[in-house]
């Protein structure tokens, strides 16, 4: 305590120096800080999108993450509602779910043959019901509501695409989509009869759920939505568009296209017995992600052994999330290296000046009986109290910019998002982050301090006394 009291008396004895270096200190950690909680809230606002789209867990065949692109029907999953009902009664699990749902994913031919024109898509059957209730998980807080699913409240047979889809279909006009200009090269197309083959496959008989199109609003114009079967013969649904919306990513806007789960199912089974391709488990927060797996593994060994079946999480079906939260990580180390490195400089300067100052003083001390341990404390103490008071009013300036920053209704447009957001950044209840600059902050104040205290207390104290 004696120490840290003169140590105090000793930065004060030179304030401006005192002043400037802290000043550096609290720049350094509010941009490491800030920087960080744009990182964060970046990296949430993905989490957020993924768990929303397809939950936090998902079950599949154990074949069907590396082969089941080039064939679903073979990998899916067998008595599906058997294994939706067992998840959702099981006392371990239920507590920590908030939607179980099935999805059917396949890959097709989408064509509008009043236009003569068509395009292999991806499409995507869903539970609607199910899908807008993994719309409104919000863990983190974003200040955003939840979207419904433009397929809520329409016929079986409706359909959704993206605007990609659209635009190579020539459905730009009926389904108002902007920004769609017609290709210069290419004629435009005078219009062709459905085939008499495909006409078959498409008709109410074929497909059940073109009886209910008349229910749909009216105006849409249909797409034919050609795939194989389980059989391998191939199947035709008549589609009625309800909108087409852009997605954010091209390569989804020029394939996708969703629609409901027991019209996929007719498209692919037919009279067969239907199954799904995976079944997506949404959990009340992520870090419940180990519990629900280890729970869900065990199951697996067990009531569902017989079921080939795997488990998997948002990250390992979306490596470009894994991918960005490593980028970003690698830039936010960086900038970390690059101010603790200037902050090492900074206080290392001031601390050797300190010691060319104060060399009498020190000769002083070490003919008073001070040992050179003293010595070296003492001022290893002046960079701690200089990092103590750099790293609280760096969090605190942080905190108050943050607010600042949160509060002052700046938007921007993320990566693969469609509509702006609120530009957040989470510094408050980033108590790690908060920690670890703080201490890295003192850490650094302190090596700086090493090299000028190991010289201060090697010098010579005759030399020291005769210092001019």
């Amino acid at each position: 305590m004696k120490t840290l009291s003169l140590a105090l008396r000793n930065l004060l004895r030179n304030r401006r120096r005192s002043i400037a270096t802290i000043l550096a200190m609290v720049i350094g950690s509010v941009s490491i800080l800030l920087f960080g909680g744009y990182v964060q809230n970046i990296i949430y606002g993905m989490q957020t999108g993924y768990v929303r789209g397809g939950g936090h867990l998902q079950l599949q065949h154990r074949d069907y993450f590396l082969y089941g692109s080039g064939d679903p029907t073979a990998y899916g999953i067998t008595g599906y509602q058997r294994v939706i009902d067992l998840l959702r009664a099981d006392p371990v699990l239920s507590p920590m779910l908030t939607v179980v749902t099935p999805t059917l994913e396949f890959g097709g031919i989408a064509g509008n043959f009043d236009a003569g024109v068509s395009r292999t898509v991806f499409a995507s059957g869903v539970v609607v019901d199910d899908q807008n209730a993994m719309q409104r998980w919000n863990d983190y807080g974003f200040p955003d509501r939840p979207e419904i699913l433009a397929l809520t409240g329409t016929g079986d047979d409706s359909a959704i695409i993206g605007t990609g889809v659209a635009r190579v279909l020539r459905l730009c006009a009926p389904l108002h989509v902007s920004d769609c200009p017609q290709p210069a090269a290419v004629a435009q197309p005078t219009g062709a009869e459905l085939p008499a083959d495909v006409a078959r496959l498409a008709t109410p008989e074929e497909s059940p759920g073109d009886a209910s199109s008349a229910t749909g609003p009216v105006g849409h114009p249909h797409i034919e939505l050609l795939a194989a079967t389980t059989g391998g013969a191939p199947n035709v649904a008549r589609l009625e568009v309800a909108k087409a919306e852009e997605l954010g990513v091209k390569e989804a806007n020029d394939a996708f296209i969703g629609l409901h789960l027991v019209q996929a199912q007719r498209l692919l089974y037919g009279r067969a017995t239907p199954e799904v391709t995976a079944i997506s488990l949404q959990l009340h927060h992520t870090g419940q992600i180990p519990f629900a797996r280890r729970r869900i593994e065990e199951l697996l060994r067990t009531s569902l052994k017989r079921s080939p079946l795997a488990v998997y999480d948002f990250k390992a079906l979306n490596p470009y999330y894994g991918q960005t939260v490593g980028l970003f990580g690698a830039i936010f180390g960086f900038i970390a290296v690059l101010i603790g490195a200037i902050v090492l400089f900074t206080v290392g300067n001031t601390m050797n000046a300190a010691v060319v100052e104060r060399t009498v003083e020190i000769g002083t001390l070490r003919a008073m009986g001070q040992r050179r341990a003293g010595i070296r404390r003492l001022f290893i103490s002046e960079a701690l109290l200089l990092g103590l008071f750099g790293a609280l009013l760096g969090v605190g300036v942080a905190l108050i910019l943050a607010s600042v920053i949160n509060h002052s209704g700046l938007t921007w447009t993320p990566p693969g998002r469609v509509h702006p957001i609120h530009l957040h950044v989470r510094v408050w209840g980033e108590w790690r982050m908060l920690l670890s600059t703080a201490v890295g902050l003192l850490l650094v104040a302190m090596l700086s301090a090493w090299w000028p205290a190991r010289r201060a207390a090697r010098l010579p104290v005759v030399e020291a006394l005769r210092h001019v």
